[in-house]
């Protein structure tokens, strides 16, 4: 099979070709007809990001494929199957706290390197081997659309979040860090959960326009200022009432300051979920006031990607048109110009955009 190879962490990945993946008990194989690229593959594959990553390495976390063979215990998935392959991998050796990995992206700590080592490659690629857990059918779709396909990626880091603090319809959400890839496609997934109201709040004021042209009224943009106390007041006049939970999506480069501003926003009884990554480049950490979330009975809880029951409960809001794919704008590129996506992916961060790599062409 063709694959872009990530040889040595600060190289380009390398277009070569691999023996196909061998197909074992518990395991799938897919032709991957489209792969998403993060915004910040670059900083992944230059090893800026320092991500428990063992080159030699087909890349890329999860995508949209077509089953080629499939393990002796599968019941229900045939060949043929349009399919998500989900990235995130737990073992199956401990049911309680599973040490877990993102595909072909990183390891969540030493202990889980040999799961890491075992199911090396990712989606950077004509095939893939998967657990069967991991490969979810999406249904009869156009092949010419498997790369907006690639956009449940997006939404279901958020959807875990939403989910995990339990977002109810009618209730109010900040988004913190709405202009993002996640954080937009955490107000769409909130708008689509029965959300009154979203808060979508970030620095790039046209991206905040942007959401509210495609989301309409129920999207109000605040503009961050960095002031903590100016942007409280403003994320607090916008609600225009209580505000019962906090999504923050917020990347590592923002200040803690940001979360806070959200954070003490809420109203008693508030619910908060971490999701982003301030602080893991050596910035100042998130501290809260003590008293202030015993007294206020406030809920904080972190949570990293989502359960796997996510995955199905996406696709039928997908299937159902509750969530339109159409409103992420997707731009693709040949498995062979894999350089020139990462690139690509870099200069055109922003709200609701795909950058995509289609090994099927």
């Amino acid at each position: 099979m063709k694959a872009a190879v990530l040889n040595a962490f600060g190289t380009p990945l390398a277009i070569e070709t691999l023996p196909d993946p061998v197909l074992g008990t518990g395991e799938i194989i897919v032709d991957v007809a489209a792969a998403g690229v993060a915004n910040y593959a670059g900083g992944v594959f230059s090893g800026a990001r320092n991500y428990l990553l063992e080159p030699p390495v087909v890349p890329g976390p999860g995508g949209i494929g077509r089953v080629r063979a499939t393990g002796p215990d599968a019941t229900k998935l045939a060949v043929g199957d349009w399919v998500f392959c989900d990235p995130t991998i737990r073992a199956r050796d401990d049911a309680i706290n599973p040490d877990m990995i993102l595909q072909g992206w990183t390891a969540v700590s030493a202990a889980s390197l040999p799961l890491h080592r075992f199911y090396h490659h990712g989606s950077f690629a004509e095939q893939m081997l998967l657990p069967t857990e991991n490969v979810t059918p999406i249904g009869q779709i156009d092949a010419a659309d498997a790369g907006r396909w690639c956009a449940l990626s997006s939404l279901l880091v958020p959807f875990g979040g939403l989910l995990a603090i339990d977002l109810r319809a009618g209730e109010t959400l900040v988004v913190n860090g709405a202009t993002g890839g996640f954080g937009s496609a955490g107000a769409a997934v909130a708008l689509a959960m029965g959300a009154a109201r979203v808060v979508a709040t970030g620095r790039n004021g046209r991206a905040l326009d942007d959401l509210v042209r495609r989301f309409g009224a129920r999207v109000q943009p605040a503009q961050m200022t960095g002031v903590e106390a100016d942007d409280r007041r403003r994320i607090i006049e916008l609600a225009g009432g209580p505000i019962d939970c906090v999504l923050d999506l917020l990347p590592r480069e923002a200040n803690a300051s940001q979360v806070l501003a959200a954070v003490l926003a809420v109203c008693p009884g508030g619910r908060v979920v971490l999701m982003g990554g301030v602080g893991r480049q050596g910035g100042t950490d998130l501290a809260l006031p003590y008293p202030w979330l015993m007294r206020n009975d406030i809920t904080i809880r972190g949570k990293w990607m989502y359960a796997r029951e996510a995955v199905t409960r996406m696709v039928r809001l997908v299937r159902a048109g509750i969530i339109d794919l159409g409103k992420f704008d997707v731009t693709e590129f040949a498995l062979d110009d894999a350089n020139e996506a990462v690139a690509h992916a870099a200069a055109n961060a922003g709200p609701l955009r795909l950058t995509v790599l289609r090994p099927d062409r």
